[in-house]
């Protein structure tokens, strides 16, 4: 899906002003409010944008440990773990992977004492070979899109 340089203006007021109304948006943008309705609707569509609710903070929900739980699965067995995966509340997202496993959980605990717990419920879920865990110590950088915004739109402008 091509992105255009109005586009990235719209994804980039989304990211920096959240709270505004689609009249507004409008007003800073140039734009009529159909106009940036049908541009939504079309970002939404083509998997551009893939949520509109609030960004949560595990911490603040008392899970402040993140870690990251590397998982070698039996052969056969990918989709099963997968599914059995979702039923962890404490995975916050996994995802398929190459290299060392087969599939990498992000997870988050209370403590470690939690941790270790939510582990070895990995651990024995059926078809999980063995999992290898690295503990983040601090945050470097914040999860973010408006910088790969911002090239999207740079290119989009050639």
């Amino acid at each position: 899906m091509a992105v255009d340089e109005l586009d990235t203006r719209i994804l980039r007021l989304l990211l920096e002003q959240p709270h505004t109304s689609m009249r507004e948006y409008a007003r800073i943008l140039g734009v009529a409010r159909g106009t940036l309705q049908a541009r939504l609707d079309r970002l939404e569509r083509d998997g551009v944008i893939t949520g509109t609710g609030p960004s949560l903070s595990p911490a603040a929900l008392g899970h402040p440990v993140l870690a990251f739980v590397h998982i070698e699965v039996t052969q056969g067995h990918l989709d099963d773990v997968g599914d059995a995966l979702a039923g962890v509340p404490e995975i916050v997202e996994a995802f398929s992977i190459t290299g060392g496993g087969d599939l990498l959980a992000r997870v988050v605990a209370r403590d470690a004492a939690h941790l270790e717990d939510v582990i070895q419920k990995l651990i024995s879920l059926p078809g999980v070979v063995r999992t290898r865990t690295e503990m983040a110590l601090r945050q470097r950088v914040a999860h973010r899109l408006l910088p790969l915004v911002e090239s999207v739109g740079r290119a989009a402008r050639g």
